[in-house]
């Protein structure tokens, strides 16, 4: 199965910033421009919920509480997609996984954010 893997998180104040890096893998390279990507998270004792999409259009979409702090954006060219975090919370604080939004593949180890004084 299709499985993407997530880079860039780490520990950060509240009002930091952090950019995850999403990575296609080596089966998908020639049509991943195709792909409507999401970037996901999961908190402690919560469900994963869909943070952010971008379309093949470069469409994108937000979940209203990262509005206006989080921008999502992709190089089809480096087969990436990447999730800018300014500004961040506490309640942030997640594991944050890529994944295709319409057929979701396995889901990877995703990358840890933790927003934290």
């Amino acid at each position: 199965q299709v499985q993407f893997v997530e880079s860039g998180g780490g520990s950060v104040q509240p009002g930091g910033s952090l950019r995850l890096s999403c990575a296609a893998p080596r089966a998908i390279l020639s049509t991943y421009s195709n792909y409507h990507m999401g970037w996901y998270r999961q908190a402690p004792g919560k469900q994963r919920e869909l943070v952010a999409s971008i379309s093949p259009y470069h469409i994108t979409t937000y979940t209203d509480s990262v509005k206006g702090r989080f921008t999502i954006s992709r190089e089809d060219g480096k087969k990436r997609t990447y999730l800018q975090m300014n500004s961040l919370k506490a309640e942030d604080t997640a594991v944050y996984y890529c994944n295709e939004v319409r057929t979701p593949g396995s889901w990877g180890p995703g990358t840890q954010v933790t927003v934290s004084s």
